[in-house]
């Protein structure tokens, strides 16, 4: 018999300032689902191919966040990857990005992402955006039993 899963919310983000203020509001808002971080692109794609592979598969992303200027591959990239696999597709995926690029927003929602995101420049305000965010997608939101 394997073991349980363990429900993680992956997070790609390649600014260690922005990781380091995303951990520390999950954290103040007693959030009781852990962090896995990706750096960039490449190392986002390894650690969700965890999750395609059933071999030594640990983890279920409850909501996977995805900044899109990333080095290696950029988060569309990563979310085009993401949506090809059935195991991942259903996984809802925030876009969390300084982007206010028409051009990105677009291109985000075509591949299938979740919601957009724009993160403010003042560390408050992303703690106001993370409490939203747990609110919503960890607490409110339905998993599909098939995604995992």
């Amino acid at each position: 018999m394997s073991a349980p899963l363990e429900d993680v919310i992956v997070v790609v983000e390649d600014d260690p300032d922005d990781r380091h203020l995303l951990a520390r509001a999950f954290r103040k808002l007693g959030a009781n689902v852990p962090l896995r971080f990706a750096c960039d692109g490449d190392e986002a794609v390894a650690l969700l191919s965890e999750v395609v592979s059933p071999i030594g598969r640990r983890m279920r992303p409850v909501v996977i966040l995805l900044d899109l200027k990333l080095p290696r591959r950029s988060g569309l990239e990563v979310l085009a990857w993401i949506k090809e696999h059935p195991s991942l597709r259903r996984i809802p995926v925030v876009v969390l990005t300084s982007s206010r690029e028409h051009a990105d927003l677009n291109k985000a929602y075509d591949l299938g992402a979740n919601s957009f995101l724009v993160k403010p420049s003042q560390p408050q305000a992303l703690h106001g955006l993370i409490e939203q965010v747990n609110s919503y997608w960890i607490n409110c939101n339905e998993l599909s039993p098939i995604a995992l």
